[in-house]
């Protein structure tokens, strides 16, 4: 892959890797040049794209890996969340969204292109109508940002819809209903929770932060605690093995490798699963606080509503273990974990795609 950034530089110019005759040939093709219509979930951690007709059929870190010297794109997606701590003076490996905004936008939309490339053919007579799903809490220049980054990748029409508002759709709840529905939508650099009723959001806060902020908490805690420096992927990994909110069983403890922070040798440090619970506490009770905080904003007959059926947990970050079991501790509210946390927003989006007429009146 090459492609160029900076002003004055072409952002189009990919020197594709050669496919096999397999890949060259494959059935769907044609039917994804036909199915030009996509839903995008455009996470600080990861994106996803749901085609019309098709379902999800890209599921890739939001990364993007470039050479300093000559602005060349070298990696976008997972290869490049690989090359994370592994990389030499000249090659910056970064994320281009921030806490659900877009920070770089130039790398944002070659991010788009590229990705986007992967599941459909792209080009100037071919501009997909999409659907894409912002935060909640988005001011208007981040708004603007989304549609100009969408437009210069090749969207041809687009419609925003905001995040708890796809992840209710995507969770299968029936959003026209005269009835409060509590949505907790936990991202990797932002958690957004709203209260739904008829098809509107009657209160949403949405705060800056989210799993990414949990594995850098616990970085942070490695550092302080046992002067312990750890790349951010090995964070992660040690996060999802051995983490959670709440003393849970069956849980064992995780060997996590790095280097001394003063003598810069290699370590290894076995962690226990309840120094990792003890890490990332901070991030966690934030987010638990603002669940609290948005049910004293809510009025009372939407609370009795959301009382009755739950509140429903999505994003990747809800899938940390026990999750559900603090917030019901602290609220005496149950929490109802979707069925797959990840894929819930892009599926809501997707299916307000596949029903443009019907859904109209949630677009931003």
């Amino acid at each position: 892959m090459g492609v160029l950034l900076g002003r004055g530089r072409k952002t189009n110019r990919y020197k594709k890797k050669k496919k096999s005759p397999e890949q060259a040939m494959a059935p769907c093709d044609r039917k994804r040049l036909l199915s030009r219509d996509m839903a995008m979930d455009l996470g600080t951690a990861n994106t996803l794209i749901y085609l019309k007709g098709e379902g999800v059929v890209l599921h890739e870190p939001s990364v993007v890996a470039y050479d300093t010297k000559s602005m060349e794109v070298l990696a976008v997606g997972e290869e490049a969340k690989s090359y994370l701590g592994r990389t030499p003076f000249n090659i910056k490996v970064v994320r281009p969204m921030a806490n659900g905004a877009i920070e770089d936008f130039e790398i944002t939309q070659v991010m788009i292109r590229e990705l986007m490339g992967r599941v459909q053919k792209m080009g100037k007579f071919i501009k997909p109508k999409a659907v894409v799903c912002v935060p909640a809490g988005i001011t208007q220049v981040e708004e603007q940002a989304v549609v100009k980054a969408a437009a210069e990748a090749g969207i041809g029409r687009l419609f925003l819809i905001e995040e708890p508002i796809a992840a209710a759709i995507g969770a299968g709840l029936d959003i026209d209903k005269n009835r409060g529905q509590m949505v907790v939508n936990i991202g990797g650099g932002v958690t957004d929770i709203a209260v739904l009723t008829l098809s509107s959001v009657a209160y949403s806060k949405t705060i800056r932060l989210g799993g990414d902020t949990m594995t850098r908490a616990l970085m942070e805690h490695l550092l302080e605690r046992h002067s312990m420096q750890v790349g951010e992927n090995s964070a992660e990994r040690c996060k999802i093995a051995a983490g959670s909110a709440a003393p849970v069983g069956g849980l064992a403890p995780y060997t996590v490798s790095g280097k001394d922070a003063v003598t810069s040798i290699p370590r290894v440090l076995l962690l226990n699963p309840d120094e990792v619970r003890e890490a990332i506490q901070e991030p966690l009770q934030q987010i638990v606080g603002a669940v609290k905080e948005a049910l004293e904003q809510t009025p009372p007959e939407l609370v009795t509503d959301i009382a009755e059926d739950g509140i429903h947990l999505t994003g990747g970050g809800a899938m940390l273990r026990g999750l559900g079991m603090v917030i019901e501790k602290q609220t005496s509210i149950r929490c109802n974990l979707a069925e797959d946390p990840l894929t819930t927003v892009v599926k809501g989006t997707g299916k307000a795609l596949e029903n443009i007429k019907f859904y109209k009146k949630v677009f931003v």
